[in-house]
């Protein structure tokens, strides 16, 4: 009897379920690859933009605060403390050495974010108000005597070399200064000049003797560039019953010197300037320096401060006003900004979604056939999250770290970006991504599906959810529109007003896809008398196309709409430069003199006339200030006005081209009496054309004109409201052979000339008309390119202009995406109908043709309403938004424009439309064209149905 066999031993059992032979994830990665690497692709370029643009938002931001702080004038962003020198003080109170301590302790007592530039820190002892050199060898142009400024400062041979005599020195009592070259120069000093100023203790003035002249290291530095008057004397109007001039200078006293001023009726005080340091600054800092400049202007810093120096010291700058500049460029082109942002955000997520939408339909028959037996919901879901996870999470990551590694704060580091808003962004589109596949999947396999189902225009009805989504979108845009319209752009963080635009194209979107079958299958029915059967059954087909066009349409208008608001953004504030460089200039270059009167040299405008480039020349006489009589007498307060004696032929060219106040040549058609002749002749009525307030005062009937250019009367014949002689003022413009002095003052000239061509003829002439009247005629060529690339001067502006070029780009990338993939997923059904018509007489070519008109229905309609969608929102949102700051860098009412408002560009609306259009047809064809190529074995295989 065999041996029996041994029992095996019971195992304990466990209740964990059996481990997959094949992990759902790492199988189905490698089942697609292609597919995983393009969602990945995507996610990356999507995740990097999103997370990039918070980082160049807040760098150009930066830049901005920086730049405005470094540019401004030092005499504008000097912090200077000052305090008066009581009667009482003596010499140890302005000892070099006290008063250093003092300026270094109050640096140290600056609140953050205020940070000073020890190099660029001074202090000093100097009179208020200006003293009266009484020497009677001192010029005096008009007989007044000059003013003199007495200053002591610190370092001043670190900022000066001395050029002649020896440094100051002195005493209190006997005080010694230098002067610079040009002080020197214009006031007739010398080493050994004694200088005589009022004592307010005794009738015997103070004696300062000049040791020595000096020349500036760096004159626009701030040690001179904030009291000009120290390197540079003025010669100053003095107003009365007559202008007279006189001369205002500087005397650089020696710092032992300083306590002589005690003595003086100047005023003295103490100073100590500051100069703020902007490397650290950011854009997010604008609020506490606000307050840390309150606190030390006027607040417990200033206390410490007092406490530290003299209690009735007082803290002055300018520097508030710069960051209140700052602040309100960028509250005015934030919002502007935000549509961009909020456009082409709308583009990547629905482009994300319709990745999604195109991985279901390819995997409609698999999600199927495991819905059918026994997969749960929630089973599929995860799985799906967990693949696209995979995918779109290191992707993700690995776009974050590039919008880090790329995107770096200004000035080499300093200053870092926040890393929070680039995180939220990618995260924010990796979840978008991870989610969007499992998502669909569930709801479109919630319900068991019928094997080879229909799912097109005919066949999907909207439902009540979809209607009330539809009305509900429609309300937040009307509302969102209204609002904008109602209170501007103001409110910066309202973020409902910002995406009105994407709204707005949103129910369009839905809109043509509820009607876009209805024209097609109208179509088809007359196209089916037509010979052929491509025609009728592309229109057939287009009009029943899969439901899921939705997201494409979608996409293409929101697209299309971002695009067209974008350009016109970019061609208003291109328009408002050109317009306000034009109303500066008049012309593309102007040749004139900043001294009012200041007659051309002679042969200047033929020379000017014979340089390449140059198509036109009208030479124009300016005379600014004269009286205008009134009708009403003189009950009236008086006015003046700017009389232009202008050549009428060329002058009409002129303000044709340019579109300032065009008029017929022969409203100013000469009378035939001018020049010296006519002296006598006051009574000649000359025709003129006003301004309108200029119009209104001279009435219908000639009025007298009492000028330089002569004495005769004028009768309003036309009004116009802009000239091109003058950007902004009101103006008398008659015909110049009719003046009784005539003297051109300024060319304007019309052509691309160049500029250094133009600049050294001018010189030229200028320097015959110095030898031979012997003083120079200072003239001044202004270009028009020139004076539009000084609009520009700003990375606020700049930066903003960056953005809405990239939203375009991005926006364009999208819209091919959302092409292709559209066609993608019909790819497989469209290659079935070619295989199969191919095997009824289907020719390539007619393949070709199907597909075509098949793709362009929809193509068209986007376009169509692309452009429909972005024509009606810039005139909706047009009253809310100024384009002004973001195309001048000034404030309005300090450039020749007052306003530079939204409108529609024909060009940013049609041009995106017809590339879309011809990509569609492009992409078509060339679906048809690789299907002709694979053979049709596959796709007429037996029994397959898809």
């Amino acid at each position: 009897m065999p041996a029996a066999r041994r029992k095996a031993p019971d195992m304990p059992r466990s209740d964990k379920p059996a481990r997959a032979v094949a992990p759902w994830v790492r199988t189905r990665l490698r089942t697609a690859p292609w597919a995983a690497a393009s969602l990945a692709l995507l996610v990356l370029v999507t995740a990097y933009l999103a997370a990039a643009l918070p980082r160049a938002v807040d760098r150009y931001e930066t830049e901005g605060l920086r730049d405005g702080v470094r540019t401004a004038a030092p005499r504008n962003t000097v912090l200077e403390l000052t305090y008066t020198i009581p009667v009482s003080e003596h010499g140890p109170g302005l000892a070099p050495g006290f008063l250093q301590g003092q300026r270094e302790a109050v640096r140290a007592l600056f609140p953050a974010p205020i940070l000073t530039d020890p190099e660029h820190s001074f202090h000093g002892v100097r009179t208020v108000k200006r003293l009266t050199g009484t020497d009677p060898w001192l010029p005096a142009p008009d007989g007044v005597p000059p003013e003199f400024l007495l200053s002591a400062p610190s370092a001043l041979t670190e900022n000066a070399k001395l050029r002649e005599g020896r440094p100051a020195a002195g005493t209190a009592d006997a005080p010694e200064a230098v002067v610079t070259a040009k002080t020197a120069e214009s006031l007739h000093l010398r080493p050994g000049s004694v200088v005589h100023v009022p004592s307010k203790l005794s009738v015997v003035p103070i004696a300062v003797t000049v040791t020595g002249i000096v020349e500036p290291r760096a004159p626009e530095s701030p040690y001179w560039a904030v009291e000009p008057l120290l390197h540079t004397p003025a010669l100053t109007p003095l107003i009365g019953d007559e202008i007279k001039y006189y001369w205002q200078a500087a005397l650089i006293l020696s710092p032992t010197s300083a306590p002589a001023v005690l003595s003086t009726t100047g005023a003295p005080e103490v100073f100590f300037r500051y100069m703020p340091e902007a490397g650290h600054l950011t854009g997010r800092d604008t609020d506490r320096l606000d307050a840390a400049l309150d606190s030390a202007t006027g607040g417990p810093d200033l206390v410490k401060m007092r406490k530290t120096v003299k209690a009735n010291a007082a803290l002055a700058t300018q520097l508030d006003e710069i960051v209140g500049s700052y602040r309100s460029m960028r509250e005015a082109i934030d919002p502007v900004v935000a549509v961009a942002v909020f456009g082409i955000g709308a583009v990547a997520a629905v482009v994300l979604a319709m990745t999604g939408g195109l991985f279901v339909a390819r995997r409609d028959s698999e999600l199927s056939l495991l819905r059918s037996r026994g997969a749960s919901l929630t089973g599929i879901g995860l799985r799906l999250l967990g693949e696209t996870s995979a995918v779109a999470v290191p992707a993700a990551a690995l776009a974050l770290g590039l919008a880090v590694a790329t995107v770096r704060p200004p000035d080499g580091g300093s200053g870092g970006i926040p890393l929070g808003p680039s995180v939220l962004a990618a995260a924010l589109v990796a979840l978008l991504a991870m989610l969007v596949l499992p998502v669909r999947a569930v709801v479109l396999h919630r319900r068991p599906r019928l094997h080879g189902g229909r799912d097109d225009l005919l066949t999907a009805r909207p439902s009540r959810r979809r209607t009330v989504l539809e009305l509900t979108l429609l309300v937040l845009a009307v509302g969102a529109v209204v609002s904008l319209r109602l209170r501007g752009t103001g409110d910066s963080g309202d973020h409902l007003v910002s995406a009105a635009p994407v709204l707005v194209g949103l129910i369009a979107a839905m809109v043509l896809v509820r009607v876009y079958p209805l024209p097609l299958r109208w179509l088809a029915r007359p196209a089916r008398r037509l010979r052929g059967a491509v025609g009728p059954l592309a229109l057939a087909r287009a009009g029943r196309a899969p439901s899921s066009g939705t997201l494409p349409l979608l996409a293409l208008v929101l697209a299309l709409t971002t695009a067209a608001f974008g350009g016109s953004v970019l061609a208003g504030v291109a328009d408002a430069r050109d317009r306000a460089a034009l109303l500066a200039t008049g012309a593309d270059a102007r040749i004139g003199s900043p001294i009012e009167w200041t007659p051309l040299p002679a042969g200047l405008t033929e020379s000017v006339r014979g340089l390449k480039g140059v198509r036109d020349v009208a030479a124009v006489q300016s005379e600014y200030g004269v009286s205008l009589p009134s009708t009403q007498g003189t009950a009236v307060q008086p006015m003046s006005a700017a009389l232009v004696g202008v050549e009428p032929a060329s002058y009409t060219r002129l303000a044709q081209r340019t579109g300032f106040g065009p008029f017929p040549a022969g409203l100013l058609a000469s009378t035939g009496r001018g020049g010296e002749d006519a002296v006598a002749d006051t009574e000649r009525v000359l025709p003129a054309i006003a301004s309108p307030s200029v119009a209104e005062r001279l009435g219908k009937g000639p009025m007298d004109i009492i000028a330089a250019a002569g004495v005769f009367r004028v009768k309003v014949v036309a009004v116009r409201s802009t000239t091109p002689a003058l950007d902004d003022a009101d103006f008398l413009l008659v015909n110049g052979a009719d003046l009784t002095h005539r003297a051109d003052t300024s060319l304007l000239v019309t052509g691309p000339v160049d500029g250094a061509a133009l600049r050294a003829v001018v010189k030229a002439k200028s320097a015959q008309g110095k030898s031979a009247r012997g003083k120079s005629s200072s003239l001044v060529v202004k270009l028009r390119s020139e004076e539009r690339a000084t609009y520009v001067d700003s990375p606020l502006q700049s930066g903003a202009e960056q953005i809405y070029l990239g939203a375009i780009g991005a926006g364009a990338a999208f819209a091919v995406v959302a092409v292709l993939l559209s066609l993608l997923q019909s790819a497989p059904e469209r290659t079935t109908l070619l295989a199969r018509l191919r095997t009824m007489g289907l020719t390539r070519k007619q393949a070709r043709r199907l597909l075509g008109l098949e793709a362009l229905p929809q193509a068209v309609l986007a376009a169509l309403g692309g452009i429909l969608v972005g024509w009606a929102t810039v005139p909706l949102l047009a009253p809310g938004i100024d384009l002004f700051r973001l195309a001048l860098a000034t404030a309005p009412g300090f450039a020749p424009l007052d306003s530079a408002p939204l409108r529609a560009d024909p060009w940013s609306l049609v041009l995106p439309a017809l590339a879309v259009v011809v990509l569609t047809g492009l992409a078509a064809v060339g679906q048809a064209w690789w299907a002709g190529r694979r053979g049709s074995i596959k796709e007429l295989r037996a029994g397959d149905a898809r």
